[in-house]
């Protein structure tokens, strides 16, 4: 019977000496810390110039037209993106030079101090010698430093001049 009287003088005690060091707002504070990390970031922007290295351009199927081509490309990226990526795409020539295209494309760099390779997958167009394009980053497909990674962006450009590029992105 004495011992637990002991035992629960000692944990009134304790609460006792929790409570009076409690300050007012820290549970406020915990409770938007633990929304914090839960709750998705805003999204960064990320802007880089991109310039073609090389690029091969083979028939896919020429059988009718519009006629098909299968497209490789290594790319530079310099700017708030810095490294390389290869990029496969299948491209329509329209009969006025004009294209459309589908691509896939890993970058192997850096966004900002976060190192890593993810996968963008792009819808192009390609009229009087510009491209414009859309992207977005494949789910899942981050590694090292840009594991999680999440966006959407593109690019915009000139043939033989490089294009500017874009990504809005955040971490899951």
């Amino acid at each position: 019977m004495i011992s637990r009287a002991l035992i629960l003088f000692i944990v009134s005690l304790g609460t006792s000496l929790f409570a009076s060091n409690w300050e007012p707002g820290e549970q406020e504070h915990m409770t938007k810390a633990a929304q914090t990390q839960n709750e998705p970031r805003a999204p960064m922007r990320a802007e880089a110039k991109i310039r073609v290295q090389r690029s091969e351009v083979k028939p896919f199927d020429q059988t009718a037209i519009p006629a098909l081509m299968e497209v490789h490309i290594t790319e530079i990226f310099t700017g708030d993106m810095n490294g390389n990526s290869t990029v496969r795409a299948l491209q329509v020539v329209r009969p006025d030079k004009s294209a459309g295209m589908v691509s896939m494309q890993r970058f192997s760099g850096q966004i900002g101090r976060r190192r890593g390779t993810f996968v963008l997958q792009g819808s192009e167009v390609i009229e009087n010698g510009r491209i414009r394009a859309t992207w977005s980053v494949v789910h899942g497909s981050g590694t090292g430093g840009l594991s999680r990674l999440r966006g959407e962006g593109g690019f915009e450009g000139e043939f033989g001049k490089g294009s500017a590029g874009w990504l809005s992105y955040w971490f899951e």
